[in-house]
């Protein structure tokens, strides 16, 4: 019976170590479904500078054998605009319907003259992610990194923060999210401010405010320099983001919405 003991013990360890690898969380959402379209106007300083939209596709996809919604940013500079940086930027994020994490995520990246196509497939099993990169006049670039658990790219991530309950929360509570962002992973504390009323193109709209906590870089402006408002309702919709930068400040502002999940008006109430 000795002899046997350490075989079984480590067949044990086997199985429990296959149960635990199939198995990912379970968020409950009860905010976004498919088919959702948000237009937003992007305001540099008193400039309008370029058009934006999220949409979530009709129908579900399919990667890595998980349910997905895909979700498509666009962003793209007016004419008058372009004279000083052409933008036409998409990002792309498919996010499993139960876990609320991305599958895959895809840039593709035009400012100006540069470009970047970058594809990023993330094993949720494994703790991995596998980044495929291609770069105007560069040979393709490949890379597989270590990623924490329940890890979100940068569009993901706004997902999450739209299943929370906020109505649970006190101002200055924060939420800790684990990020993956150009072959790096990085921790987001996100704290909660309250409620407020916002002006955007849509209307006078009651919203939950919330800040990202930044790191130092080069671009933003101090620790809390971008402000997030969703709507604060069932959709839980951004209307409104407003970034301080070191060379002016960015507002990007809602214009139209359509299909959301629940029937409902934004506009606060007077």
């Amino acid at each position: 019976m000795k002899k046997f003991f350490p075989a079984l013990l480590i067949l044990a360890l086997v199985v429990v170590g296959f149960v635990s690898k199939d198995r990912m969380r379970s968020v409950p959402n009860d905010s976004f479904s498919t088919g959702e379209v948000l237009k937003y106007k992007v305001h540099y300083g008193l400039i309008t500078a370029a058009d934006a939209t999220i949409e979530t596709a009709p129908a579900l996809h399919y990667i890595n054998n998980r349910p997905c919604y895909r979700t498509t940013v666009t962003g793209k500079t007016n004419s008058s605009f372009d004279f000083f940086i052409r933008v036409r930027d998409t990002w792309q994020s498919y996010i499993d319907t139960a876990a609320i994490v991305p599958q895959r995520f895809y840039r593709n990246i035009e400012e100006g003259n540069y470009r970047k196509r970058e594809t990023v497939d993330f094993n949720h099993y494994r703790n991995t992610a596998f980044v495929e990169t291609k770069k105007r006049n560069r040979p393709k670039e490949t890379g597989n990194y270590k990623i924490p658990e329940n890890v979100q790219d940068i569009v993901s991530g706004f997902y999450y923060l739209r299943t929370l309950n906020y109505d649970r929360m006190n101002v200055g509570d924060k939420l800790n999210l684990q990020g993956f962002f150009d072959d790096e992973t990085f921790n987001m504390q996100v704290t909660y401010k309250g409620r407020e009323v916002v002006s955007t193109k849509a209307g006078d709209i009651r919203a939950i405010k919330l800040t990202p906590k930044m790191p130092k870089n080069k671009l933003f402006n101090g620790e809390d320099a971008i402000t997030v408002y969703l709507s604060d309702d069932k959709n839980k919709i951004p209307v409104l983001i407003q970034a301080e930068m070191f060379v002016g400040s960015l507002k990007i502002n809602l214009y139209e919405y359509k299909n959301l999940k629940h029937k409902t008006s934004l506009l606060a109430q007077k």
